[in-house]
């Protein structure tokens, strides 16, 4: 798992351009699937066949980032988030475009932090003037934080990107670890576009059409000094969604998901994420509705540079999302909570 994690959350890949993360995880898995396929929006599916019903297991490839707004006479740029992103996380960040360009994030003079906005952040790429800039970026042009994974004490790891290579690594490791015959037919999909509003998984739930849907995610924690009130922290294993601000998971898929982990003595806790949301959020509301659930990475630090995940709960995970397509899935009747 570990050296899947590093291998995912060192890529370059914000919303909107994901090959680099779709072609590396198409190479891990794509022999294990029955059929690997992407979509117009650049989703990647990987098909396990087999009877009814239908189920959509989802992780986001994508990452938060910037796009460059403007460039300067003195060659300086201007910038934009993708996604949730806060300017003072970027304050002193190298970011790094899909070049390999690395540049420095810094502010214009300000007098108190709440001065600090998008308008007063500038990136250093060391050009001298716009033309000089202009050989090597251009308007438009995305990045990311440039930041290595680490392994720290406690069985932790830190990286940029743990929202949501996380997940990819969880499905990675399933698809892996998959046996056969499967009771149902599973559909993996790595989606794009998850921090701009959902979009890929939108288009994913569309064009899949399935009975079920299950997004892999990573939520935030509150085990941190003067954190918010929330009753998830890390290494007390994955988290079985409740509500977030997208979905409120159907309940006889969370109590299915909540049996399976007792039957398999897996750790579990129970989520409810007051800001935020997963592909959860646009599966359920595929066509005529999709009961849906999530399975989420407790992660300290969400969208900052280094954000933090426990060994334990993403092994869990694995176990947890392993055992429950081992077993049918309970049938959903028309008004059946």
């Amino acid at each position: 798992m570990e050296k899947i994690l590093k291998t995912l959350t060192e890529l370059y890949g914000p919303s909107g351009e994901e090959e680099t993360v779709r072609e590396k995880i198409l190479e891990l898995v794509g022999k294990r699937a029955d059929s690997t396929f992407t979509d117009q929006l650049g989703n990647l599916f990987v098909l396990f066949r087999g009877n009814a019903p239908k189920i959509l297991i989802s992780a986001h490839m994508d990452e938060i980032g910037i796009i460059v707004t403007n460039i300067d006479e003195n060659g300086f740029l201007r910038l934009a988030p993708l996604g949730g992103l806060s300017p003072s996380i970027l304050t002193g960040q190298r970011l790094r475009f899909k070049s390999g360009l690395i540049g420095l994030v810094y502010h214009e003079k300000i007098n108190d932090l709440k001065e600090l906005t998008w308008p007063k952040l500038y990136l250093d790429i060391g050009q001298k003037s716009r033309s000089e800039a202009e050989k090597v970026v251009a308007i438009g042009d995305l990045a990311c934080f440039d930041q290595p994974f680490v392994s720290v004490p406690g069985s932790r790891f830190l990286a940029k990107a743990m929202d949501n290579r996380a997940g990819c690594a969880v499905l990675v490791e399933t698809i892996s670890g998959l046996k056969r015959p499967l009771p149902q037919e599973v559909c993996f999909v790595f989606s794009v576009q998850e921090e701009l509003g959902l979009r890929g998984a939108k288009t994913a739930a569309f064009g899949y059409e399935p009975d079920y849907g299950l997004a892999v995610d990573v939520t935030r924690v509150g085990d941190t000094p003067k954190a918010d009130n929330m009753a998830v922290s890390l290494g007390l294993g994955p988290a079985i969604k409740v509500k977030d601000s997208s979905v409120i998971t159907h309940p006889l898929i969370r109590r299915f998901m909540v049996d399976q982990a007792k039957n398999l003595n897996i750790d579990y806790q129970l989520e409810v994420l007051e800001r935020g949301g997963t592909d959860a959020g646009a599966i359920h509301l595929s066509r005529a509705g999709v009961p849906s659930g999530a399975l989420s990475i407790p992660c300290r630090y969400v969208h900052t540079p280094s954000e933090m995940v426990d060994s334990a709960d993403l092994e869990n995970a694995v176990n947890l999302l392993s055992g429950l397509l081992r077993v049918p899935w309970p049938a959903v009747t028309e008004g059946h909570l």
